[in-house]
């Protein structure tokens, strides 16, 4: 009689834990590159239904590569951010479009004063459907008339995404004087205004 109570007790817990689901598991993930990663992590943090962001390096062909190496432009990789998000609060969409207002795609390898292939403005698609809406937003753009050159930002899959050096992440609030100083005198928000106003439309 024990053991039938038994058996009937782990069958009963197997398919509990079937119904109960992973912690995230309904998370979706975006990574964009965008210039100095330092810059792009305050918008999307403040952004409702996104849940952590993380920068990093991806895009490239040196394993574990460090901030000196990527620096150098000579791997391949971009500086990035990879973001976590629940799509039943915030939709790809509007992740998408933060990311738009805040680069300049029109500028071939480099953004605003830092330049080179490691600053390059890219967004790497985790599946066909985020592939889908990011040229159709990429052609909206591009139709809209707002800019008088070519939008150059690339849409590629996705590959492997490697962490920064942990002073790197949430540098705007680790390093709040330097990443101001920086960042008001990058041409970042300048350019942003002229663009698409002060109120970002």
């Amino acid at each position: 009689m024990r053991s039938l109570f038994l058996i009937i007790f782990l069958i009963s817990s197997m398919a509990l834990a079937q119904e109960v689901p992973m912690k995230d598991a309904h998370l979706e993930k975006a990574t964009f590159a965008g210039g100095c990663f330092w810059c792009m992590q305050p918008f999307f943090d403040h952004c409702k239904g996104v849940k952590k962001t993380t920068v990093g390096y991806t895009g490239g062909t040196v394993l574990n590569p460090t901030y000196e190496e990527v620096s150098s432009g000579q791997t391949g990789h971009a500086e990035a951010i990879q973001i976590e998000f629940d799509p039943q609060e915030v939709p790809y969409e509007k992740i998408l479009n933060i990311y738009w207002h805040n680069v300049d795609p029109t500028q071939v390898n480099g953004q605003f004063v830092d330049e080179g292939t490691q600053y390059r403005t890219v967004i790497f698609y985790h599946n066909e459907e985020q592939k889908k809406t990011a040229e159709k937003s990429k052609q909206e753009l591009s139709a809209s008339g707002r800019f008088h050159k070519p939008i150059v930002t690339q849409i590629v899959p996705a590959s492997k995404f490697y962490p920064a050096e942990d002073y790197h992440q949430k540098y705007y609030q680790k390093s709040a004087l330097q990443y101001n100083m920086y960042h008001d005198n990058s041409g970042r928000s300048q350019y942003l205004d002229k663009t698409w106003g002060k109120d970002g439309q």
